[in-house]
């Protein structure tokens, strides 16, 4: 089964920037759909990005704007670029791929 690697969380003030990387084994991510999630302390996890396999992307309506996906074929690594952070973007991140198991994520904390 896939392993995904997110790293490059931490703590930043408001108005803040982050990029968050996602590794693989493997060249997987150009022949799947790409997400980004996260989970805040006692919330649902949520989507917040997504880049298919034609390099179409998609955001949640409360990231649009601030954040980015992208990816690195030659690098097997999915971005995303956290800019303009606010503290209810706090969260523990992760990526996923169908058919992977979650990986532990990294967190986001965004404070003054």
């Amino acid at each position: 089964q896939v392993q995904l690697v997110e790293s490059g969380g931490g703590l930043v003030q408001p108005g803040g920037s982050l990029r968050l990387s996602c590794s693989a084994s493997g060249s997987i991510f150009s022949r799947y759909v790409t997400s980004w999630h996260r989970q805040a302390p006692g919330k649902q996890r949520d989507l917040v990005a997504l880049i298919t396999t034609d390099g179409s992307t998609d955001y949640a309506n409360s990231v649009k704007g601030r954040f980015t996906i992208s990816r690195d074929n030659s690098k097997n690594t999915v971005y995303l670029q956290m800019n303009m952070l606010k503290p209810e973007d706090t969260a523990v991140y992760y990526c996923y791929i169908p058919g992977a198991s979650w990986g532990k994520g990294t967190l986001v904390t965004v404070t003054a």
